[in-house]
């Protein structure tokens, strides 16, 4: 193994509500992926700090009319939360709760021999909010809740808690705060069983912190307190909510997120000790997340594939999009294709929408911070009027830089939303037009470039003019909003305002990471 150093958090992108483990020599991280297919993220990493994704647990998950786009609001802010990871004789196991399918009492359950899959999926009876899965020898549990903590003794299957099992609340949040202890991580270390969980304070600090309650039964009396409090100095977001893994030397770390801003919720990498005495936790340097931290590899000289990647869509037939690659809730599939113009990604309008949020068929990638360019070249020549095509900013507060037609001509214009404010899911309304240009041909080149550096959380447009990139309309005030809960994507999308049967081919996209 060698020694490795790298800036926290470790990865600047949104990968929120994150568990992780170790499988011999590999670290495995999933994290929430709501209304996002495929869904169910794992990242795969041998060191810590460098991560590429794995795999997803699924393509669709119950192919609903929410989860479709065509319910007129989504799944945005819903779908895949929080799930729990776990590799217990030879299985790899996640368990999740959908918040779209909240009244039908179910959670997930996917179970592989593999990382890669095949993945079985199951259901099983009760919800399970920010759940986390232990195995007492063959006999598994869940610990869940919002507040009050609950552990569950699960039939062998883990179909629906077991008869006559272990069914009690076991951790009561009576602090003074504005968020109960959720986002549950339970283990059993040297004899003793841990359970991490975080809540938001009213006092002191007014931030997410980490909390651990420890005992020395599965079911007993649970004590603890907080255990670490800090914002490594950033807008006072505290760090706080995921799990904890240790490495093959026997060091620990836990891997928690922080919000940051509109880029989303990022990972950071916490350094874990244990008091001699107690045995209770350390989390951090001196109660402090170190701006800087060192790891060691399993696999010196590994080389990772990135998360973001630019993309000429120049595919073989048959091959998959690259992972980095998600869909803005179900495709649909007889609306898009790589091969139809090979070299091009081609997407075509279905049924007319209002506004981008509820175009169908809307591919996109993580932005990635400090600042990043996120620029796609299409073909509009087959665009039909009121169709729009091009590159968006996409969050609930959206920024979208599109090429519309309308009287017979193309023009580039940009859209935001029509309020500041957020509201709850389902946007009926057309974007604002903020700018408009006329397009003379039929081929465009436009990027949005994204600055999230200390919370500036800012959108500039531009489009390409004789080999020059020239901006276009207001600079956006990027807003990270609870109804879609999730950090700016950059996504590509073509859709229908009158009526149906117009296409684009985008013929690159191109995303640059400026540090």
């Amino acid at each position: 193994m060698n020694n490795l150093m790298k800036n926290n958090p470790v990865v600047w992108a949104d990968i929120p509500d994150v568990d992780i483990i170790r499988a011999d020599d590999t670290y495995y991280m999933i994290s929430t992926t709501m209304h996002l297919m495929p869904g169910g993220v794992i990242f795969r990493s041998y060191d810590l700090i460098h991560w590429e994704i794995a795999t997803y647990l699924y393509e669709i998950l119950e192919d609903s009319a929410g989860e479709r786009l065509e319910d007129g609001r989504g799944i945005y802010g819903a779908g895949m939360w929080a799930a729990t990871l776990r590799w217990h004789n030879g299985k790899f196991y996640v368990i999740f709760v959908a918040n779209d399918t909240r009244d039908q009492d179910i959670s997930f359950l996917f179970v592989s021999d593999r990382i890669e899959g095949p993945w079985e999926k199951r259901k099983i009876k009760g919800f399970y909010h920010d759940c986390s899965l232990y195995f007492e020898g063959d006999r598994p549990f869940i610990v869940s809740g919002n507040g009050n903590l609950r552990l569950v003794e699960m039939k062998p299957d883990l179909s629906e808690p077991l008869p006559g099992g272990i069914d009690k609340i076991i951790i009561r949040d009576t602090d003074f705060v504005s968020l109960r202890f959720e986002g549950s991580h339970m283990y059993k270390i040297n004899g003793r069983y841990y359970i991490f969980m975080i809540h938001w304070l009213r006092y002191g600090s007014k931030r997410r912190v980490e909390a651990c309650f420890f005992s020395d039964t599965i079911d007993g009396e649970y004590r603890g307190s907080n255990i670490l409090d800090d914002d490594m100095g950033y807008h006072n977001a505290g760090v706080a909510q995921g799990g904890i893994v240790d490495t093959p030397d026997g060091d620990w770390y836990a891997m928690l997120f922080q919000d940051h801003g509109a880029v989303g919720r990022i990972p950071v990498l916490v350094p874990v000790t244990w008091d001699a005495k107690t045995g209770f936790p350390i989390f951090g340097v001196n109660g402090k997340v170190p701006h800087w931290i060192e790891t060691k590899s399993t696999r010196p000289g590994y080389v990772y594939e990135p998360i973001v990647i630019s993309d000429d869509f120049n595919y073989a037939p048959g091959e998959r999009l690259h992972p980095a690659w998600q869909w803005n809730h179900i495709p649909d599939n007889r609306l898009w294709s790589l091969t139809e113009r090979p070299g091009f990604l081609r997407l075509r309008t279905g049924r007319p929408v209002p506004n981008v949020t509820l175009a169908r068929n809307s591919l996109g990638q993580r932005t990635m911070g400090p600042v990043c360019e996120g620029s796609v070249k299409l073909d509009v020549s087959h665009l039909s009027e009121g169709d729009y095509a091009g590159l968006c900013a996409m969050q609930s507060h959206y920024g979208f830089l599109a090429v519309t037609r309308r009287n017979r001509e193309n023009y580039i214009v940009m859209l935001t939303r029509s309020e500041q404010r957020y509201g709850s899911r389902g946007d009926n309304r057309p974007g604002i037009e903020q700018a408009c240009v006329k397009l003379d041909g039929t081929t465009a080149e436009l990027m949005i470039r994204c600055d999230f550096r200390d919370n500036i959380d800012l959108a500039e447009c531009f489009y390409r003019k004789n080999g020059e990139w020239v901006k276009i309309g207001p600079a956006l005030q990027m807003l990270y909003t609870p109804d879609h809960f999730m950090g700016y994507r950059y996504e590509l999308c073509c859709f229908a305002t009158k009526k149906a049967g117009g296409y684009a081919d985008f013929d690159s996209y191109e995303i640059r990471v400026l540090e």
